[in-house]
């Protein structure tokens, strides 16, 4: 288990939290009244890549279950809904995402999630200073609100992490049509229900038509 004071010690550059902290309270909150265990049992069949993050938004497995049926009618309303995992080696920034609604996130390993918020983007612009760290220990799991900016989580360990990922169905799949510009944060609209700004340095993500609009240090999480 990850000791949260050392991995503190370990990122004063960064702001640095643990996921109970008050500093959590503008951007989501802890989920504990949900009986998980279904979707963790899938996830223990999965693998972590060693080269780059590996995101499935959709696994029928993961969907034939009873917490599904219950999140969707009662989280999300009776609004359909698509359970994914996110499993990887990443440690740094690299961009940021945004939903028009919220999202659930269960820490199937310690891992730590970058996040900021969308009322500090500026004219399409986000200053990576404004960032805010938080560790999340195994089997935690959180909504992040639609005005929440996150990316992948960052690894606490050379295992890397894993992390399940329940959204509105569709989320995250390609558009259908191009969206006419009329205001500027249609710029950002990379995929359905999906806002992008990259940092400069994930050129994959800009050659891919993502919005250059991070700026500041890629910020790295130590371990």
């Amino acid at each position: 288990m990850t000791n949260f004071k050392s991995l503190k010690s370990l990122n004063e550059h960064l702001s640095f939290h643990h996921i109970e902290d008050i500093q959590f309270k503008p951007y989501g909150k802890i989920i504990s009244h949900y009986d998980f265990s279904e979707l963790k049992s899938y996830m223990e069949q999965t693998t972590v890549p060693k080269d780059q993050n590996v995101y499935v938004a959709s696994v029928s497995e993961m969907e034939n279950t009873k917490v599904k049926e219950q999140i969707q009618l009662a989280f999300y309303g009776d609004m359909p809904v698509q359970v994914g995992y996110c499993n990887g080696p990443n440690s740094t920034l690299n961009g940021f995402e945004y939903h028009k609604s919220s999202e659930i996130n269960i820490a199937l390993t310690d891992l730590v999630l970058l996040l900021g918020k969308v009322q500090d983007i500026d004219q399409n612009r986000y200053d990576s200073k404004n960032v805010d760290a938080f560790f999340i220990p195994e089997g935690t799991a959180i909504e992040l609100y639609g005005t929440t900016l996150h990316f992948a989580p960052c690894k606490v360990t050379d295992e890397g992490f894993k992390a399940i990922v329940i959204l509105p169905k569709g989320t995250n799949e390609s558009l259908e049509q191009r969206v006419p510009t009329l205001s500027s944060e249609d710029e950002l609209l990379f995929m359905k229900n999906k806002w992008l700004l990259a940092h400069p340095e994930r050129k994959m993500l800009i050659d891919k038509g993502a919005h250059a609009g991070i700026k500041g240090e890629n910020l790295e999480v130590q371990y």
